[in-house]
């Protein structure tokens, strides 16, 4: 039985995922492909699309899952007053998992590389152009990650929130004056 969860299953996805950077460590996205990833992860092609759609819904499920791990960080912070231990979180995590994060960069996901639903604005009037500061912001993040990533995570996450924070200084939407 190949349950979602069972741990033969999460070893070829484990597989899968290893070669799948490995390779994209030596070629674009676009030349890699299932057979290979197969042959090196020592697999059948039936493991691999048991898992798997193709080689992009592999990328996408890696994207995919970094995001919720991200809205879990924030999701254990959902006050924005302790931000700051979100965001060292966040930094740790990243530097942990440094591979997959490059890879959302080198396939133009880092749109997805921080969304939250540490706030609900959706319905409220209440706040000028929130959306539009919140894509600011997480352009201005993504920005300051793809450097840390690209410089080799070379200072500690410490180091990263406290640039984040002195640039960012807590600044929030304010209500608009009726």
């Amino acid at each position: 039985m190949n349950t979602k969860n069972n741990k033969r299953r999460q070893a070829s996805q484990e597989k899968i995922r290893s070669v799948f950077f490995d390779l994209l460590g030596k070629k674009e996205l676009v030349k890699i492909k299932v057979s290979e990833i197969c042959s090196l992860a020592g697999i059948n092609r039936s493991t691999f699309y048991a898992n798997y759609l193709d080689i992009y819904d592999l990328a996408d499920k890696i994207c995919i899952d970094l995001q919720n791990e991200v809205t879990d960080i924030f999701g254990l912070h959902p006050d924005l007053a302790d931000s700051e231990a979100s965001f060292l979180e966040l930094f740790h995590h990243i530097k942990e998992n440094r591979q997959y994060y490059s890879l959302c960069f080198k396939l133009g996901f880092e749109g997805r590389a921080l969304r939250t639903n540490a706030i609900d604005i959706s319905n409220s009037r209440e706040y000028a152009f929130v959306d539009y500061r919140l894509i600011f912001f997480q352009s201005g993040f993504n920005a300051i990650v793809k450097a840390w990533l690209e410089n080799g995570c070379k200072e500690t996450p410490e180091e990263m929130c406290a640039v984040l924070l002195h640039e960012y200084r807590g600044r929030r939407a304010k209500p608009i004056s009726k």
